[in-house]
Formats: structure tokens, C-alpha cells, sequence
């Protein structure tokens, strides 16, 4: 499924139990010491490349800026199977006996300069279809990377925990009781302490996100399969990071096309946030409030230390969030375009929290001018097409950043904490 000049691959790991690592496979580029794991058996020796009847491949991933979380990446990938082999019912096929949900998956691409890791999860579904009238069959692979395996998993009580732990010193403990290789983790020290573990019944996902939010960080599962966890610091400062120009007036990468917005649906300028054991803090905006009426929200049960902390979050929650402009929600560019290279490595390069200058000159003169995190990536791919859209954003967490000429200004830039 080569889409010029860029060649996708696609591999399945058939290795025994839905183990979050995986098997080191000699002469893949996908087999990294120190992230993938020795495979325990012959099964873990099992492993189908399947680019050659892969047609087609949807992946999507990012933050759900309504709920204030990343949320898992999903793919589906359609393989062509003129053999049956993936049939899961076929008693013939190499695959039989194999073909169970949380198989691995690695869908990665090449160019000519460099090597990318686009998806990296689990098989959750074989969605197998012979349709009338056609002698070959096909089957829909469904995956979600490992957001759905901490998802499914239940815990209680987190060994090694304690009060004043970090954030990320806690997100590696309920990473440990589930058995998350250690290899397949990249995760910032925390700038905001935890109390002790509430032992309460729930997933380890949702003990993870708990953290996050008590962070005003971001967790969510890169390219490669790892857990990545970014501290407050690091996204609030992320803004003054390199851009990267696309624009439909020749200064800048061109694009296929993208989506404008205006209205009021993410606008909260009132929040109230408690801690477990603590005293709700609230914070207000009144001029957005007597401007656009209340948007509230409300958060429970964080794991954050004190009421100073939540009271924290309260204010920057509302302070980024009070105020509306018109928006550039997404941006799609055509992988396909001649003498792409630029937007090609774009596309397959950025990672949440990549910044854009968004440059669109209409045609009755209007332009629209924004500087923007990407905070969600798609790939829609067939042997013919190649298109990647980036979700976009004002910074998740406002903070003034020095030098900086769109959030460095005295009056206009929020004061983190």
C-alpha cells in the first residue's frame, strides 16, 4: 500500500496474553532494545506482516477538549484476504487458533529520510466480511492502543504509594500494579504532589487521568505504544516552542483544507474542583459570565494534596478557557500533493502539542491569522491517498511565556502557577 514517495507498514504480533509490551523481531525497524520484549513462546514468533493486503487504514487520536483529557487513539485497518486467512473461523489458515482480541499492532511509515511510528495498539475486533457476489473477502482489524488495557483494568488500593508523592511518581505506581513495561514509559517528574492513595474501586485509567488533571499535565499513549506523561510546566510553556508555518498564500506549507468555528461551546468561566477529603474551590470570571452567561464545570474527587492545589486549577481552568475567538479547529493537508516533503514530514512528524501558524487569505481579502497547538492527529490512508488532519488549539494551559510575541504580553498573557 505504498502511497509515492511514502511506504506504510503494517505488522501484527501474535505473542501470548495481552501483554502491553512487544517481541523483538530481528531485522524489524519496529524491534527496539529497551522497548520491545523477548517473546515467551512460539507464538511470539508469530508475526504477520501485512502491508501488501492492507487497503486501507483510519487512525485517530487526541484530546477531548470538552472533558479536559487525551483519550485513546483508535485505528481500523482493512486487510484484503483472498485466502480466507483471516477468517477466524477457517481451520486452515497460519493465523487459526491466533486470531483472539489484544493481539499487538504497529502501523509505521517511511519516507526517504526518516522512519515514523504512527500507531502502536491492540486488536479489539476482526470484523470479517465475504460479500455477496465477490470471490475475495475482507476483514476490518478494530485496535485501540493501550488507553482500552488500563481501561479494562480494575484496581483498588495502589502499592508503594503515599502522601506527597509527585503526580508522575504516582502514575508510574498504578503503571507497576498493572504490569506496564518500564521500558515503555516517558514520563516527567510531576510539579504537583498527591495524597494518599484513596484505595477506592475504579480503572487504572481513571487513576492515571486523576492524576493528569490534579497535574494540569497530559497523559496519553504516543506513536511507539508509550505512556507518556508531560508535566504543567512543559505543556503551558510548549506554546513558545518552534512554529511551523502553513499558509494559502505561498508563504508557508499549503494545505487541503481546513475548518473554522466560531461559537461558544468551549467557553468555562466558572469551575469548581475539590480534592478527596477537601473543601470545594471555585473560580469565576465575571466579565465572561455577564458576557456569555455561565459555562460551569465541575471536578471531584482529585487526588491533588491541598486546597491551595485545586484552587490553582480552578483559576487557570477558567483564565484559559473565559474567553472566546474565532477558531481554526482543523487543518488537513493532501500527503499526495507534488513536492510535498515539507508538508509530508509535517504530517507524519508532529506530535500533540506541535505549534502552527495558521495563515488563510480569503477571497474578498478577510484573513484568518492564528498561532495553534496541534492536539489531535488523524490519518485517513489508501493505496492511492494519503491525508492527515490535525486538531487544533489555543494552549490547553495558559501561561506567560518570556519573549514570546503571541503569549508574552504584559496584560494579555496569564500568569501560570
Amino acid at each position: 500500500m505504498a502511497v509515492y514517495p511514502i511506504q506504510p507498514n503494517l505488522v501484527v504480533y501474535f505473542t501470548d496474553g495481552a501483554t502491553f509490551g512487544y517481541p523483538i523481531t530481528l531485522d524489524s525497524p519496529t524491534a527496539i532494545l529497551g522497548s520491545a520484549t523477548l517473546a515467551s513462546d512460539a507464538a511470539g514468533n508469530l508475526v504477520a506482516d501485512v502491508t501488501s493486503q492492507c487497503i486501507s487504514a483510519n487512525i485517530r487520536g487526541g484530546y477531548n477538549l470538552l472533558r479536559g483529557t487525551f483519550e485513546a487513539t483508535q485505528a481500523t485497518f482493512r486487510l484484503i484476504d483472498p485466502n480466507g486467512d483471516w477468517n477466524p473461523a477457517n481451520t486452515s489458515s497460519p493465523y487459526y487458533g491466533y486470531l483472539t482480541p489484544s493481539r499487538k499492532i504497529r502501523f509505521t511509515a517511511t519516507t526517504a529520510t526518516a522512519g515514523y511510528f504512527l500507531f502502536s495498539g491492540y486488536i479489539s475486533a476482526y470484523n470479517y466480511t465475504y460479500p455477496k457476489d465477490q470471490t475475495t473477502g475482507f476483514v476490518d482489524l478494530v485496535c485501540t492502543d493501550a488507553f482500552r488495557l488500563l481501561n479494562l483494568a480494575g484496581i483498588t488500593t495502589v502499592a508503594g504509594t503515599s502522601a506527597g508523592q509527585t503526580t508522575s511518581a504516582r502514575i508510574a505506581n498504578i503503571l507497576d500494579q498493572v504490569n506496564f513495561p518500564s521500558g515503555m514509559r516517558s514520563l516527567q517528574t510531576g510539579q504537583t504532589t498527591v495524597q494518599a492513595d484513596p484505595g477506592t474501586t475504579r480503572t487504572a485509567l481513571a487513576a492515571i487521568e486523576n492524576c493528569s488533571f490534579s497535574e494540569q499535565g497530559a497523559f496519553y499513549m504516543d506513536g511507539q505504544g508509550n505512556a507518556t506523561f508531560k508535566n504543567r510546566q512543559t505543556v503551558s510553556q510548549a506554546a513558545g516552542k518552534a512554529t511551523t508555518r502553513f499558509a494559502n498564500d505561498g508563504s508557508g506549507i499549503s494545505y487541503y483544507n481546513f475548518l473554522p468555528a466560531y461559537d461558544d461551546k468551549l467557553i468555562i468561566n466558572q469551575a469548581t474542583i475539590n480534592r478527596v477529603g477537601g473543601t470545594a474551590q471555585t473560580s469565576s470570571n465575571a466579565a465572561s459570565v455577564s458576557k456569555y452567561f455561565p459555562h460551569s464545570v465541575n471536578y471531584d474527587n482529585l487526588v491533588a494534596q491541598t486546597d491551595t492545589d485545586t484552587a490553582n486549577i480552578a483559576a487557570i481552568y477558567v483564565a484559559t478557557r473565559a474567553e472566546t475567538t474565532q477558531r481554526v479547529d482543523a487543518l488537513t493537508l493532501d500527503l499526495t500533493t507534488p513536492n510535498y516533503s515539507a508538508g509530508i514530514a509535517a504530517a507524519l512528524g508532529f506530535d500533540y502539542f506541535s505549534n502552527v501558524r495558521f495563515i488563510n487569505i480569503g477571497q474578498n481579502g478577510t484573513q484568518i491569522d492564528k498561532t495553534l497547538q496541534v492536539v489531535g492527529i488523524a490519518h485517513d490512508v489508501t493505496p492511492n491517498s494519503w491525508k492527515t488532519t490535525f486538531t487544533l488549539s489555543e494552549p490547553l494551559v495558559d501561561g506567560l511565556i518570556l519573549d514570546s510575541t503571541v503569549y508574552g504580553i504584559i496584560g494579555t498573557g496569564v500568569l501560570s502557577y
